[in-house]
């Protein structure tokens, strides 16, 4: 006599249905339950600054201003319509007035045109002075502290030449002895001078990455030295130099500035802060009209103070000593 077959009880097919959906959600098929989330995917370091930069209110303050010198660099003519270089004399040290906001400068010059056009030479000078130093530095000092031995010995001895340089003294040797003095040739400068600093980071970061468990990986694995230097060492060593890259290019606008205002900077017909200020103090004309010296001034202590907070609020974001 065969026995009833079994019925499987209310209990045990829901435990066997809840089996079967685990199961599927296992493997990324079914509904998940309503009380549980997806466990998130692990971001880089890369996404992972971007997520704390976009949350950052500095990152978006110095960002927006920032974004506005650049578009009024490219084109200065969406808010400035007159010519900088037009001037009339019979408007000197003439106070603002309707069409001309800042007023005029001891050449009759509109303050407000040529503090537009001057954003153009800063930024200029400072972004291509910036990648300059950023890319000879980077290599130089990569190479040193990859390599090590006589490369290393060379870059150090190299290195403690130029910081025996000041950048002031430098600029008024170096500029002063070149004929036509161009954006170009400033920016040459800064970048002959400022290389330095960026080696030396570059070298200490490359020193620590190569150690790291999984360049030794590579290396056993039989990956050449470029390969090692592309794809595992220079992704997590180039953050250092990119922090400090970003707060000097403040520093670098702040020294064509200076340089312009000593004399031995850029020379007309370039328009530029600094050559405005020093016209401004010269005979202390800015006395009897201190708008002359005072917007001029401000575009360049606003526009410094920008990509400082912007370096600042880069190098929170990459330091994972500062989370």
């Amino acid at each position: 006599m065969t026995g009833t077959p079994a019925i499987e009880g209310p209990d045990e097919a829901e435990t066997l249905a809840g089996v079967e959906s685990e199961a599927e959600r296992a493997r990324g098929k079914g509904p998940s339950s309503p009380g549980r989330e997806p466990p998130e995917r692990a971001r880089s370091m890369w996404s992972d600054a971007w997520h704390d930069l976009r949350r950052n209110p500095v990152f978006l303050i110095a960002g927006l201003l920032i974004a506005f010198l650049v578009l009024i660099s490219v084109w200065p003519g969406l808010i400035a319509s007159r010519d900088p270089l037009s001037c009339r004399l019979g408007r000197s040290l003439d106070a603002s007035s309707a069409g001309h906001w800042f007023g005029f400068d001891t050449q009759g010059c509109d303050v407000y045109t040529r503090v537009v056009y001057g954003a153009r030479t800063s930024v200029t000078v400072g972004v291509c002075a910036t990648l300059g130093v950023a890319v000879l530095g980077s290599v130089l000092g990569g190479l040193a502290g990859f390599f090590g031995g006589v490369w290393d010995a060379v870059l150090s001895r190299l290195t403690d030449i130029f910081f025996g340089i000041p950048m002031i003294l430098g600029g008024l040797v170096f500029l002063s002895m070149t004929g036509s003095r161009s954006v170009w040739t400033v920016v040459a400068f800064i970048v002959l001078l400022g290389w330095p600093q960026v080696a030396r980071i570059a070298r200490g970061s490359v020193i620590t990455a190569k150690q790291n468990d999984y360049v030794l990986a590579a290396r056993a694995l039989g990956a050449g030295n470029a390969r090692m230097m592309t794809r595992h060492i220079l992704p997590n060593a180039i953050a250092p130099v990119i922090v400090t890259a970003t707060i000097a290019l403040g520093t670098y606008i702040a020294l064509e500035a200076t340089l312009s205002f000593l004399g031995v900077g850029l020379q007309p017909p370039t328009v530029s802060w600094g050559a405005d200020i020093s016209a401004a103090s010269q005979g202390m004309q800015f006395r009897n009209a201190p708008h002359i010296l005072l917007y001029p001034a401000a575009a360049l202590s606003l526009t410094v103070l920008a990509f400082i907070m912007l370096g600042d609020a880069v190098r929170d974001a990459l330091d994972p000593k500062l989370r």
